[in-house]
């Protein structure tokens, strides 16, 4: 399998494709938001996307609003304002296919038509009412563009301890239930004109769990293979990794390096992280080891 996008042929099972995380927000959870920087967000976002260029990352992607535990909604005109200016010029001057970090139809169209490439909806297509996201579904089939489908739960009861975490949500059988959940989207996204093979599945982890919950997840992730879908991973410097270190979420990269390992030998395709060279490390001798690859 594989996928053709912005001149790139991302083999499913050549290698781990790393994500580059690029936040466009005064308030995200791991402190790297740009959108107050001094020297301007698009500038910092073309500086940041440069140096993840630098360091080997195949994707980059960007967010307008943060999805920490706690984070407040962001209007959809100023998500537009936030995320469109920075697609269209990491589109002109740097060389990576972009994804874009929305559930938005609005900001979904307008980032595809400013030169991004890839959505990632941390909702699956459903609505966080628990609907389904009729016109962010239509905007990416219109535009032929991959999608990204995560597994999510409404907001839940929250924690604080070392920057938030949800707590309290009920799975009667969780691995089983994301699968079926995913499953689900698979088959509306199929249904609603986006080709199976622009498809991208994501567990979720981090969203509507626990951090006993994500562990559970990463222990089992070769499980979600069962879909027949690329997986992307996205554990970086999440709460599930800093509580049992004791550290906030700027000082857990090797933590997260370490999952990127677990997630690559269980099968993972992309990893989105933060940290881009530290994890691009950890996934090329995971590489090595579990694919083969020189």
């Amino acid at each position: 399998m594989q996928l053709e996008i912005a001149g790139s042929t991302l083999r499913w099972g050549s290698k781990t494709f790393v994500m580059g995380i690029i936040n466009i927000t005064p308030d995200s959870f791991s402190a790297d938001g740009l959108a107050q920087r001094a020297e301007g967000a698009i500038a910092a976002a073309c500086a940041q996307a440069q140096r993840f260029a630098a360091e080997g990352a195949d994707i980059l992607d960007v967010g307008g609003e943060s999805t920490r535990p706690g984070a407040a909604p962001v209007g959809l005109d100023e998500e537009r304002e936030r995320v469109v200016p920075v697609v269209a010029a990491l589109a002109r001057e740097v060389g990576l296919p972009i994804s874009v970090d929305t559930y938005h139809a609005e900001v979904a169209a307008a980032a595809l038509d400013a030169g991004a490439h890839i959505i990632n909806d941390i909702w699956g297509l459903r609505t966080p009412e628990g609907g389904w996201n009729e016109p962010l579904a239509h905007a990416v089939a219109q535009r032929g563009a991959p999608l990204v489908l995560m597994h999510n739960r409404r907001a839940q009861a929250q924690q604080s301890h070392l920057g938030g975490h949800y707590a309290q949500v009920a799975y009667a059988d969780l691995i089983g239930e994301i699968l079926a959940g995913l499953a689900e989207s698979v088959a509306y996204a199929v249904a609603r004109g986006i080709p199976r093979e622009r498809l991208i599945i994501d567990p979720g982890i981090g969203f509507g769990k626990t951090p006993e919950q994500n562990l559970e997840v990463v222990r089992r992730l070769a499980e979600f293979r069962a879909l027949g879908l690329p997986m992307l991973v996205g554990a970086s410097r999440k709460s599930f990794i800093g509580l049992p270190l004791g550290l906030p979420p700027q000082e857990r990269d090797e933590g997260t390096a370490a999952v990127t390992a677990l997630a690559v030998a269980a099968g993972a395709d992309v990893v989105r992280v933060h940290n881009v060279q530290m994890n691009l490390r950890a996934a090329r001798i995971a590489d090595a080891i579990y694919r083969h690859t020189p």
